[in-house]
């Protein structure tokens, strides 16, 4: 058997050229796409928008606030609703939230443009603080306890991503989304889908014999590794510790996918 039998699957090879003429055809589809996201994006902007109570409760480090605390003085809140499973070890909560909350490093962007964001959990804010901790997480992280659940999630699931306005002293939610909404937090996502594998997930329109390792016909298979969240293992490699101080209460979350 010689080397070619056995090299990976991979594109055929042409000369500079004709690659060149490749790339610059689909270059035209990418520029339509991007003047689509464009104009779906203006048409968000136009939504109309809805009130909420600015007074729903937190908790934050320094305990007790509120929605309109949360802004930080700023007049746009992007909150991230953070799946969580009370009583669980670091291993067994959120994949897709970890995936997307560990992507969100540099927050002088946002701030730039007059916008805070911040992590809403679903879980106790002393058991799911010592998570970010073990993650080495610094954005700002609060739990919603009960009495805010259907202020703020309003009938939806923790997962979501929410938009808000405020007004003085009033609050207004612009815009929500879920699932593949939540994509553009991932920048991984977008520099995977610029190489010749992609994802590497079963769900991808890819050539015969790509690599597709991650099923995603398995709930969290795309996220996760030898049973954890894949970020972790980086922690866990850094010596940190994953003792969320967890009760063993049961599960009461969902994994999001």
């Amino acid at each position: 058997m010689t080397t070619e039998d056995i090299r990976p699957a991979m594109p055929p090879i042409v000369d500079r050229g004709t690659w060149q003429e490749q790339v610059a055809e689909l270059r035209k589809r990418e520029k339509a796409h991007t003047r689509e996201g464009d104009a779906i994006a203006a048409a968000r902007r136009r939504l109309p928008m809805v009130e909420v109570d600015p007074s729903a409760p937190l908790i934050g480090a320094s305990g007790e606030v509120t929605l309109l605390d949360a802004f930080e003085g700023r007049t746009q809140l992007f909150a991230s609703y953070h799946m969580w499973h009370t009583g669980l070890p670091a291993a067994d909560q959120c994949e897709g939230c970890t995936f997307n909350t560990g992507h969100v490093l540099e927050l002088s962007y946002l701030h730039s443009r007059d916008v805070t964001f911040a992590v809403f959990c679903q879980g106790p804010y002393d058991e799911s603080a010592r998570y970010r901790d073990f993650m080495g997480w610094e954005m700002p992280w609060y739990s919603v306890p009960a009495e805010s659940v259907d202020r703020l999630v309003a009938g939806r699931h923790f997962g979501m991503k929410c938009c808000y306005l405020r007004v003085g002293d009033r609050v207004f939610e612009t815009y929500w989304t879920t699932g593949r909404g939540c994509e553009p937090l991932g920048s991984s996502y977008g520099m995977l889908d610029m190489t010749v594998h992609g994802r590497q997930e079963t769900w991808e329109d890819s050539p015969e014999g790509w690599p597709q390792r991650f099923d995603t016909n398995r709930p969290g298979d795309a996220f996760r590794r030898d049973g954890r969240p894949i970020a972790q293992w980086s922690r866990i490699a850094a010596g940190r510790s994953d003792d969320l101080g967890a009760s063993g209460a049961a599960h009461t979350g969902h994994h999001c996918h």
